[in-house]
């Protein structure tokens, strides 16, 4: 079975290794010391940064920055490598660009988010728009790796098509056919936008940073990445001040 098959037919695959060892403990490294060098940036009014409830503590803690490359070298580097691209390329059968970029550091405690399909009805959202997971450790099921369900995305969007995230209802899944994505650094999973796909609370004393880096095809749309995050801000926007919070900002 060709990688292509694969992905075709089960929405999702895993490559090992693709990256070398140095790149990946450059990666690592930036990503230990981001929190601490971009201080002034983990704001909850700040829409770069998301957060997640500490099963352990109760506390709102940071946990990812989106977008992540204009603020890290290496994971731009990783983000545009040759290695990658070309890769989806051909997953695509045409050129791949870089739609979204985020680095979710999940530390220990942090929830995890409930099964989901990453397409979202917005217009013009690209169609082929898929994500590529690069840990930069280990990902098991103790820290909270995400896990995918293969076939599925067969029936593509499973939820209202109305332009709002949904969560899939109980049921959608059987939890049978689970498959955690176990990642080490040079790994990379990628699935597509219609693949259902969960991940459980990082119950561990480890962290789990790990970039999720979104990407379509060159006829769906081309290069969109400035676009797709100036409508993801007025959309965020528009749901903070649903809950009273009018004073948000992007830096």
């Amino acid at each position: 079975m060709t990688l292509k098959t694969e992905y075709d037919e089960r929405g999702f695959v895993v490559v090992r290794g693709l990256f070398r060892k140095e790149l990946m403990a450059r990666a690592a490294a930036e990503a230990e010391e981001m929190p601490k060098r971009f201080e002034r940036l983990v704001d909850v009014k700040n829409i770069r940064c998301r957060w997640q409830d500490n099963v352990f503590t109760g506390d709102c803690t940071f946990e990812t920055f989106d977008p992540v490359i204009d603020l890290g070298s290496a994971c731009r580097d990783i983000a545009l490598s040759p290695e990658l691209l070309n890769l989806l390329g051909e997953l695509y059968g045409e050129p791949a660009h870089l739609f979204k970029d985020k680095l979710i550091f999940k530390p220990p405690g942090v929830k995890g988010y409930r099964l989901h399909q990453d397409w979202i009805a917005w217009t013009g959202f690209p169609r082929s728009f898929l994500t590529v997971l690069v840990p930069f450790e280990t990902a098991d099921r103790d820290n909270g790796c995400t896990i995918a369900y293969p076939g599925y995305h067969q029936g593509g969007c499973l939820t209202p098509e109305d332009g709002h995230y949904h969560e899939l209802p109980d049921g959608t899944v059987d939890e049978r056919n689970a498959v955690p994505l176990l990642l080490e650094p040079g790994d990379v999973a990628i699935f597509g936008g219609f693949t259902p796909h969960r991940s459980d609370p990082n119950t561990s004393d480890r962290w789990r940073r790990q970039l999720y880096l979104s990407y379509n095809a060159e006829s769906d749309g081309g290069d969109q990445r400035d676009y797709h995050y100036r409508e993801f801000h007025a959309w965020l926007k528009v749901k903070y001040a649903e809950h009273g919070k009018t004073d948000v900002y992007f830096e």
